[in-house]
């Protein structure tokens, strides 16, 4: 007996380590880590950074916070919040352009003034940096700062809200090992971001987004967002005709061309806005030349039309074999100043109604100062109750930088040139403007700028094109020339259906011809195209090249 006892005590004692080690084992898989988490690194942070959790999500960019201020980088807050600011870093600028005003804001070279007062802006290298309160003065958001974040809103629905029924952790992960983010409180209130089995994925009021346990949630319910109170929207106000606009475009080289305005106008009917082609840049600091002439507004007056002047980017360059540097009129708030100053002043002298812009030299690296520049010279037409057009090509997705999103709000009609599918010179028979591409460029365009704004212009001409070998050349053909044409060739087309316009092809002296007839009969399915989209109207390219039935089906169109 006395030799079974320490074998049984042996025995017992093993039972009791083995329990203990799978107890230990028990409790150590399934108790709480009290780890916490190092926040730094969780949001992925170093030195002054913020982490920007833009809505419920945390974006790669950061902010940064300098002597108790949060600032944006300028593509930052392109990009999530506000485009409309603009940096002119060779003048030391920042502007942003209201509807009656532009502020301005020089570029501090640090955080902090030489009198030791924070600067709104600042730039840090070839990096701008804007303080969220400069941003938050014109931007509809909201932000608030915390240790090593900061919560940014710039939009506000419904949220899934619940309550904390006991204190518990808020963690990395879903998991009872997961490092904890922080404590929650009993009654605390969460944002259910996403629920799953056994966990939820939640964001708390200062903006932490981590795991919390579902047995520590109840009250769950949908709960509507309170968005900013304090930003009013800034409101465009327009200046646009009581009927629809009919444009037609004065083609005028020289001040003498002013002497054709009658001529111009035989066989319009119903056409309300005259555009001369009087400006245009000729040099690369902002001057323009000039062929107005206060004669020819009073007479377009007496005959009831509007006129609106036509400033351009090409004619003076083209015509005096120019280099004018279109970049660097726009990119310089001084060049952009004076051309704008300059080209007001002189339609209030000449009596203008309004001022119809017609850039058609700009690159894909001037986009940012093109719009610039048509906020600013609406703000000058708006200020001087001038009615302010803007011609555009047909939208497609690599002129996108033409800024339509732009045009519509501050412009007072935005003009669709729809035409120059295939264009002269370029070497590629076609058709000037088949039906699709002009119903694409409207649909297009309407995506961005709203219908009271948007005009067609309508081309007066086609091309005629001649193939000899690999060579290509073309002639324009007016509407007022294109029936004699035909009937001098002896020739007639067939109706092509995917052009919508009557189509001709013949073969003489060694050369293939073609042409794609612009006439009253593909005007007119254009213009049931405008009908239906309820658009604000029409233009024509150009004045003396319509014949008496096309202004028919036009008037018809205006008055229907």
């Amino acid at each position: 007996m006395k030799k079974v006892i320490p074998v049984l005590v042996a025995l017992v004692l093993i039972v009791i380590i083995g329990a203990a080690t799978a107890g230990s084992m028990v409790f150590e898989k399934y108790s709480y880590s009290k780890e916490q988490a190092n926040l730094q690194e969780y949001f992925k942070v170093q030195g002054d950074e913020l982490a920007i959790l833009l809505q419920d999500e945390r974006i790669e960019e950061k902010a940064h916070l300098v002597n108790g201020t949060c600032y944006f980088d300028l593509d930052t807050v392109h990009k999530y919040f506000n485009d409309t600011f603009y940096v002119d870093k060779n003048e030391g600028l920042l502007l942003y352009a209201l509807p009656t005003t532009v502020d301005r804001y020089e570029l501090g070279e640090g955080p902090v003034s030489a009198s030791g007062e924070k600067n709104p802006v600042f730039r840090q290298g070839e990096t701008i940096y804007l303080s969220a309160d400069l941003v938050k003065k014109y931007t509809n958001y909201s932000y608030e700062c915390y240790d090593y974040r900061v919560q940014v809103y710039t939009e506000w629905g419904e949220k899934r809200a619940a309550t904390v029924e006991k204190d518990t952790q808020i963690r990395v992960k879903g998991g009872v090992k997961s490092p904890v983010l922080r404590e929650l409180l009993a009654r605390e209130q969460i944002e259910v971001l996403e629920r799953m089995e056994n966990w939820s994925k939640i964001k708390t009021q200062d903006a932490f987004i981590g795991y919390v346990e579902n047995k520590f949630l109840s009250e769950e319910s949908k709960v509507a967002e309170t968005p900013v109170t304090d930003y009013v929207e800034p409101e465009y106000t327009t200046r646009q005709l009581d009927e629809k606009v009919c444009l037609g475009w004065h083609s005028i080289g020289g001040t003498g061309g002013n002497d054709t305005l009658e001529s111009m106008l035989v066989n319009t009917k119903d056409l309300n806005v005259i555009a001369p082609t009087w400006f245009s840049l000729n040099d690369s600091q902002g001057g323009y030349e000039s062929f107005g002439s206060i004669d020819y507004v009073n007479k377009a007056h007496n005959i009831g039309l509007k006129v609106w002047g036509v400033l351009d980017d090409f004619n003076y360059h083209n015509t005096h074999d120019a280099n004018i540097d279109v970049y660097a009129v726009l990119s310089s708030t001084t060049n952009r100043t004076r051309l704008i100053e300059g080209i007001v002043e002189e339609a209030i002298t000449l009596g203008l109604d309004g001022i119809n812009l017609d850039f058609e030299r700009i690159s894909v690296d001037m986009g940012e100062h093109y719009a610039q520049f048509l906020r600013e010279l609406s703000v000058a037409c708006r200020l001087k109750e001038l009615t302010f057009s803007i011609d555009n090509y047909v939208p497609f997705n690599f002129n996108a930088y033409l800024r339509r999103d732009v045009q519509g709000k501050v412009a007072d009609y935005v003009v669709i040139m729809g035409y120059d599918e295939h264009w002269h010179g370029s070497g590629d028979p076609g058709s000037v403007a088949s039906l699709n591409y002009v119903s694409n460029g409207i649909d297009k365009t309407l995506e961005q700028v709203p219908k009271e704004k948007v005009v067609n212009a309508l081309p007066f001409y086609s091309i005629l094109w001649k193939t000899t070998g690999d060579s290509v050349t073309d002639e324009y053909l007016t509407l007022v020339n294109t029936q004699d044409f035909l009937d001098r060739i002896g020739r007639e087309g067939v109706w092509d259906e995917e052009t919508q316009q009557l189509y001709l092809e013949w073969e003489s002296g060694g050369s293939k011809y073609q042409i794609w007839v612009e006439n009253e009969d593909s005007i007119m399915l254009k213009l049931n195209v405008m009908r239906a989209r309820d658009i604000a109207g029409v233009a024509v390219w150009r004045l003396g090249y319509g014949n008496k039935g096309v202004w028919e089906a036009i008037s018809a169109y205006l008055n229907s």
